[in-house]
């Protein structure tokens, strides 16, 4: 079992979504012991963002990146909303393990995911509460996150949000708790489920 967690929070020590996504690795490897994980911190050590060049050579040398994709069962995503979408650096990421050939195809019949067998889990993290109405049509986070994995061949993809935590200057505990809770109720759905 190969586990990839990636954080994109460029806030540091600061992100809800870095102890949440911990958290759930934590449960993963309780889960499937012996399980390996590797560890990719965009925040801290952001990949380049993908040039004309770079684009052009794909399939002609190993992307490390990619590979640690392609090798990966499970994929959990810290990915806090910013402006309403995911960060620049994990679109980044997104750039490099989206590639025609390797994780998706073409064929007469349209597209064709090729990475299809993995679980992803995305953690959230979200100033406001994208549950209140005003809010309707300004999730450009879980809705684009869904697409790309679809397009490349995941269907098991479960989100847990962090939600609301600038509502109030003592709305983090609250919603740090909720959250929390529901990733021990997902491990304790896949527990009974086992």
């Amino acid at each position: 079992m190969n586990i990839l967690h990636i954080d994109s929070s460029i806030l540091g020590a600061n992100s809800i979504t870095r102890s949440l996504s911990a958290l759930t690795v934590e449960r993963l490897v309780a889960a499937h012991p012996g399980a390996r994980v590797e560890y990719r911190d965009l925040g801290a050590s952001p990949i380049g963002h993908l040039t004309g060049e770079e684009f052009a050579a794909r399939g002609k040398a190993a992307d490390p990146v990619l590979e640690q994709f392609k090798a990966a069962d499970i994929v959990v995503i810290g990915s806090p909303m910013y402006n309403w979408t995911i960060s620049s650096q994990l679109k980044a990421w997104i750039d490099r393990v989206a590639v025609a050939g390797e994780t998706f195809g073409y064929s007469a019949e349209g597209p064709k995911g090729l990475a299809g067998g993995k679980q992803v889990i995305v953690l959230t993290g979200r100033g406001s509460s994208l549950l209140d109405k005003r809010y309707t049509g300004l999730d450009h986070q879980e809705p684009y996150l869904r697409a790309v994995f679809r397009f490349l061949g995941i269907d098991d993809v479960t989100f847990v949000q962090a939600q609301g935590l600038a509502l109030s200057v003592n709305a983090r505990p609250a919603v740090q708790a909720k959250a929390e809770a529901e990733i021990e109720r997902l491990f304790a759905v896949q527990r009974r489920a086992a």
